[in-house]
């Protein structure tokens, strides 16, 4: 297939390139900087602003394409000005609402959007009301929306709902970094209770491939492993080669924190993605998926986190690194 990945410069996008190509596919890839020599040796490379794309710019983007990849977006860490829903909005749903219709209008048959976890954590417990108390769960669960609405006979949409994600790419530093450079300091890790679904970049390039390539339609909650916060910092750990001190953080000392860090925010007129007064009842809930779904509906075998793990350390700043 000839396959456009949208973000496919990022650490997600760089590994759904990289399996697409070695499974044969014709591989363009978009992104505001280019990728390593490395990937673009093997896929031709777009330079594309989204905030500039509208449904004919998509168009003109697709036109010849078979399938599509959305693997950008803005993320959770984001804190614009408040209110921060319009923003959210802006980065994560219109330009998959624009991409969607410019690839029915195209021929674009196949497309898969990578979203986030919450969107499924959301249906598994409606009563935490995330969409309503989180501006970036909400973008999220209306992406899912815009997902559905254009899918159909002529395009099959596969939404994957994807949790924290280990490995790296070339000239990035890991979003774990900071985690990594306390654990390398010998620091006491504080912790909270509850725990998160995790997965590897590279089993991330196998779900989309995957997907793509079985013509995938629906939501598809992703995840090799679900691991207690202690756990997952206990993995890095290892695989850093030196075992953490890890201490668990009640819930009250931790409710406190993240409500002065609110005060901050709004202090500042700015407003977080994740709502510091509400992200106790997140962090400290078990925040699991079903393993079965990645490995049985998209073919995701093969890649292990702690593989992942070493590869994300290794693309960490090294103490006296800038």
């Amino acid at each position: 297939m000839r396959v456009f990945i949208v973000g496919g410069t990022g650490l997600l996008g760089q590994h759904a390139a990289a399996e697409l190509v070695r499974r044969g596919h014709e591989v363009s890839v978009s992104g505001r900087r280019r990728p390593p020599s490395t990937l673009e040796d093997r896929a031709r490379f777009v330079p594309v602003d989204l905030e500039t794309l509208d449904e004919d710019g998509w168009a003109a983007l697709l036109f010849g394409q078979e399938a599509v990849v959305f693997a950008a977006g803005v993320d959770d860490r984001a804190a614009p000005k408040a209110p921060a829903v319009p923003y959210f909005h802006a980065g994560n749903v219109v330009p998959v609402q624009d991409m969607l219709a410019a690839a029915k209008r195209t021929g674009v048959r196949r497309a898969v959007v990578i979203g986030s976890y919450f969107t499924a954590i959301d249906r598994q417990r409606p009563a935490m009301r995330l969409a309503a108390r989180h501006p970036y769960i909400a973008s999220r669960v209306a992406q899912a929306h815009a997902c559905r609405r254009a899918a159909g006979p002529d395009l099959s949409v596969a939404l994957l709902e994807t949790p924290f994600v280990f490995g790296a790419v070339p000239g990035r530093d890991p979003l774990w970094a900071p985690l990594v450079g306390w654990l390398r300091a010998g620091r006491p890790c504080p912790v909270p209770p509850g725990g998160t679904a995790v997965i590897t970049a590279a089993a991330m390039g196998q779900a989309v491939g995957g997907a793509l390539e079985r013509g995938a339609d629906g939501a598809f909650p992703v995840a090799q492993e679900n691991l207690a916060w202690d756990a997952l910092v206990a993995r890095i750990g290892a695989a850093l080669g030196r075992p953490p001190r890890v201490r668990r953080l009640p819930a009250a000392l931790l409710r406190a924190a993240l409500g002065g860090a609110g005060l901050g925010y709004r202090a500042r007129g700015r407003e977080p993605g994740l709502t510091p007064g509400r992200l106790t009842e997140l962090l400290t809930a078990e925040l699991f998926l079903d393993p079965a779904v990645a490995a049985g509906q998209l073919g995701v075998s093969g890649h292990h986190l702690d593989d992942g793990l070493r590869e994300m350390i290794a693309a960490c700043p090294q103490p006296g690194q800038p």
